[in-house]
């Protein structure tokens, strides 16, 4: 099968999913690469991708795929095109998130032929009270790397007939928590008002009034704006935090999936 291009699409508020993506594509090998990002706007028209390989990579919330990023995918379209899914989860679980995204592409016209669930620092990680910080490091890049690799073999030995990719998760897909109201805050004292976080926010629930104000409908607490405000006045405080640091700060490694062929 031609694999001579790969498109990456991503959903990536804090560039964890974005690193893993690029790992699995630089591990494909091929010649072409174009990316799709859908972290800060829904495309305008639907994307058609019917050449090549694509590789999705998206984050885990509460066991799910990222709301946002099921919105957002809605408009990748694919023409029996084959697939690798990855999602990446903050050191706890992901739960129904791999098998949500599996059915989603297939929905969408491609063929997942691989897929795996690799581990990005938690959105809640701070640095007193670290989750899986720093990751994916670069043990993660090359597990993701070989994984794009050993994709990339199947591919060239596919004979085109249907595949069957069995991964981790249930149907019905776990049931979607309660959204809470809170979001990040300012500190006054700190904030430049420069902006940046407005730029950053990839449901643009951020705005400039009298202070930087979160509006908690659309915010999805990706804390994107936390982790990169370059005067630190943007702060989240959750009871979450001290709970996973406390029950999820052990290493978790990647876990993998590749289809079987059958007739």
């Amino acid at each position: 099968m031609d694999i001579s291009v790969v498109h990456t699409v991503f959903f990536s508020p804090t560039h964890t999913s974005l690193t893993i993506a690029n790992a699995i594509a630089e591990g494909i090998g091929a010649s072409k690469r174009r990316m799709w990002d859908i972290t800060y706007e829904k495309p305008v028209d639907d994307i058609v991708i019917e050449d090549g390989i694509a590789v999705f990579a998206v984050p885990v919330y509460g066991g799910r795929v990222a709301e946002t990023a099921v919105e957002r995918l809605l408009s990748i379209k694919g023409n029996g095109t084959p697939a690798v899914i990855a999602v990446v989860y903050g050191n706890r679980d992901y739960e129904d998130a791999l098998i949500e995204l599996r059915d989603l592409v297939k929905k969408q016209g491609f063929i997942p032929v691989s897929g795996g669930a690799f581990i990005g620092e938690h959105s809640y990680s701070r640095v007193d009270r670290p989750v899986a910080e720093g990751r994916p490091d670069e043990k993660d890049k090359n597990i993701a790397f070989t994984f794009g690799s050993d994709t990339s073999v199947f591919l060239r030995h596919w004979s085109g007939e249907l595949v069957e990719l069995n991964v981790k998760g249930n149907f019905p897909y776990k049931k979607k928590g309660v959204k809470t109201p809170q979001t990040p805050v300012t500190v006054e004292e700190l904030c430049t008002q420069c902006g940046y976080c407005i730029e950053i926010c990839p449901t643009q629930a951020i705005q400039l009034q009298d202070e930087i104000v979160s509006d908690p409908e659309p915010c999805i607490k990706c804390c994107a704006c936390v982790k990169e405000c370059p005067n630190q006045a943007r702060v989240f405080e959750t009871p979450f935090t001290d709970y996973l640091f406390q029950n999820f700060s052990f290493r978790r490694d990647p876990e993998l999936f590749f289809s079987v062929e059958y007739k």
